[in-house]
């Protein structure tokens, strides 16, 4: 049967769905992961098989559901409106969170380009400076912004992959193994220290089997490609930072903020570092673009439903939420106060940290709305027992991550989360009133 033109063919997709995960999430975890030392490889191997696991739970979500809303659509099968509600509300503040972690990286990698020494509050002002510029270029509506982004994310994609081909010529085994437990710590500890980090790179996955009506055949090869975008995002993100603790010694890739930047240098000259800087910079800008304007739209569409403040839901002549727009950059700007540290390092693995504990609350519900999905749907139990045993691995993972991205992020994640609570109740108090009086 000859394939239709306007359908992409299933390699295409796959790498499509490796683009939408890399990008920004990668550029600054060189450093957090050195913090650990080379060991974090193995955290790297449990996380690419979790994130392999909700890869195809989620593709699996996505064939079966017939709920519009992404993952609090397939959360309201298990818990009804009240999970739908849930899973959108920590799945915005994950991203409200998350962008200002790629707001931060920007800053790192333009202070070390311009050899600017910057203090924890100047790295603040500068980081609600670019969450304030990329907002405020998304007031005339996504168009162009969406075009840069697609483009500015390449920028850093092409270094990493690079870096991963021909930075074995410059590998030193000896660096590589002297950095492998430098802080010695205890095997679980070391395991679990970069478990966090390693899934903030795979933070996006969710989104892979938003474009099943794009390929043929989709019950087939959406599945394919979902696992096959993240195994081969999994062996990018290993060759690449491993390559990278071989190549600069772990004392200088810790205290950096801009590692591939520095291990450009290191590999040919601090001119050629510097282009690499400039184009990572660029990449976060351009995905922070995307993101801001993306982080509204999902408070848009959660307003629509009644399950987020009216305001959200107001368009210009644009159609921009500007007035959500400006409403959560304030939050992100109150965000980056609250959370200033010595290093910028520090500050970024806290936001990626917290952003990780707020995006894995709707990872849990949608794996566990799988089983609840398939038996509505009467989906014969014998081909249904191979996704449900995958989405429970998938969800043993994400408690894991929960309980390793540390106590402080745990206990701000809960807040956040009960905090939604009052805000479903104050909405869902006025959404009854109005129905009472339309009575």
């Amino acid at each position: 049967m000859s394939k239709s033109n306007n359908k992409i063919s299933v390699t295409q997709l796959t790498i499509l769905t490796i683009v939408n995960m890399m990008g920004s999430g990668i550029i600054m975890l060189p450093t957090a992961l050195a913090q650990v030392g080379t060991i974090s490889i193995l955290s790297w191997l449990v996380t690419a098989a979790g994130s392999t696991a909700l890869a195809y739970a989620f593709a699996k979500c996505g064939m079966f559901s017939k709920k519009s809303g992404g993952m609090g659509g397939y959360a309201e099968y298990a818990f009804g409106r009240n999970g739908n509600f849930m899973a959108n509300y920590t799945y915005a503040v994950s991203l409200l969170i998350a962008n200002v972690a790629i707001a931060i990286s920007a800053v790192g990698y333009g202070a070390v380009m311009l050899e600017v020494e910057m203090s924890p509050i100047a790295i603040c002002l500068a980081t609600i400076g670019v969450l304030w510029l990329t907002t405020i270029a998304n007031f005339g509506g996504a168009r162009i912004t969406g075009q840069v982004s697609s483009v500015t994310v390449w920028g850093i994609i092409i270094p990493v992959i690079g870096v991963s081909l021909i930075g074995w010529f410059w590998f030193d085994v000896d660096m590589y193994t002297g950095a492998w437990n430098p802080h010695d710590l205890p095997f679980f500890d070391a395991l679990g220290g970069s478990i966090a980090m390693t899934l903030w790179a795979f933070l996006g996955l969710e989104s892979a089997c938003a474009n099943s009506e794009t390929v043929d055949n989709p019950e087939k090869n959406v599945p394919i490609a979902v696992l096959g975008g993240t195994i081969g995002a999994a062996i990018i993100y290993i060759i690449s930072t491993n390559v990278v603790a071989g190549i600069v010694s772990n004392e200088a890739l810790a205290a950096s903020n801009a590692p591939f930047g520095l291990v450009f240098a290191e590999m040919f000259n601090p001119t050629i570092g510097k282009i690499v800087m400039g184009c990572a910079v660029l990449s976060c800008t351009g995905s922070l673009l995307g993101w801001q304007f993306t982080i509204a739209q999902v408070f848009k569409s959660s307003a629509d439903e009644g399950f987020f403040p009216k305001v959200f839901s107001k368009l210009n002549k644009s159609e921009a939420p500007v007035a959500g727009m400006t409403i959560i950059v304030m939050i992100q700007s109150v965000l980056s106060l609250m959370t200033i540290s010595p290093t910028l390092n520090k500050q970024f693995e806290a936001l990626v940290n917290l952003a990780v504990v707020t995006n894995i609350i709707p990872y849990i519900l949608s794996m566990a709305a799988l089983g609840v999905m398939q038996k509505q749907l009467k989906i014969p139990a014998h081909k249904a027992r191979v996704s449900n045993i995958i989405a429970v691995i998938g969800a043993l993972y994400s408690f894991y991550a929960l309980y390793s991205s540390g106590e402080t992020a745990v206990m701000l994640g809960s807040i956040c989360t009960f905090f939604g609570w009052t805000i479903y109740g104050v909405i869902s108090n006025k959404a009854h009133k109005a129905e009472m009086k339309a009575a």
